[in-house]
């Protein structure tokens, strides 16, 4: 993934002492995970964490063309963590990736964490904002990191078989895209909140950047275009 600009988080510009406004209701703080809160993905470290290391060194080959056309823009990225989840974790129970995930999160993500990103969410908890996490990525890895932080998340789950395995499939929708955004309406009224901020860094975010009334797009406002 590219670097992102690290332009540094400022405070609310009608309120730049940090202070609360007279307000009744709190703001939502929705936050992209993935090259948003964090430098790059992380979905690759739990892949390599959890699968089998016989599944890894025959993946180089089987998924190669998969990453490619990923990599090309061939392949959305939705189809592409769909084809690379069925090869990685149809068969293994699903405690043995949650428990990688569990790792990762407690050794791996802190580092990985952009500091004006970690400033910005403490910024918006010490206003009183509801504060969100929303990403495609999995609630294996997110979960763990999101509960020591105290955030909400809205994020994409693997689907178990009733003797706790996991089935190689996505349960329900990934949460990428127009899902997002529906799955934020969904779960959080509109008419609750003061303003909605969002926070994102690819296609796959603008949905949840429209539905904000404050946006930024790789550290910076964003106004209705991506490039």
């Amino acid at each position: 993934m590219p670097a992102r600009p690290t332009t540094p988080v400022v405070a609310d510009p009608a309120h730049p002492t940090g202070a609360l406004p007279d307000r009744a209701l709190p703001d939502l703080a929705l936050f992209d995970f993935d090259g948003t809160i964090t430098s790059r993905e992380t979905f690759p470290d739990l892949l390599v964490a959890a699968t089998p290391r016989w599944r890894l060194i025959a993946g180089r080959v089987l998924m190669a063309p998969v990453v490619i056309a990923y990599r090309s823009g061939w392949l959305s990225g939705v189809r592409t963590r769909a084809a690379l989840v069925r090869y990685a974790f149809a068969g293994l129970p699903a405690a043995r990736v949650a428990a990688a995930g569990a790792t990762l999160a407690a050794t791996r993500l802190p580092a990985l964490v952009r500091p004006q990103m970690q400033a910005r969410i403490d910024w918006h908890r010490t206003r009183g904002d509801t504060v969100v996490v929303v990403s495609g990525n999995l609630d294996v890895l997110l979960a763990p990191w999101c509960a020591a932080q105290g955030l909400d998340l809205l994020c994409s789950a693997l689907q178990q078989t009733t003797d706790g395995r996991l089935t190689g499939r996505y349960a329900g929708a990934q949460c990428a895209g127009d899902e997002k955004a529906r799955r934020v309406r969904a779960t959080y009224p509109r008419e609750a909140f003061a303003h909605v901020h969002a926070y994102g860094d690819t296609d796959e975010d603008l949905a949840l950047l429209r539905i904000a009334d404050h946006a930024s797009w790789r550290g910076a406002p964003w106004c209705g275009t991506a490039t």
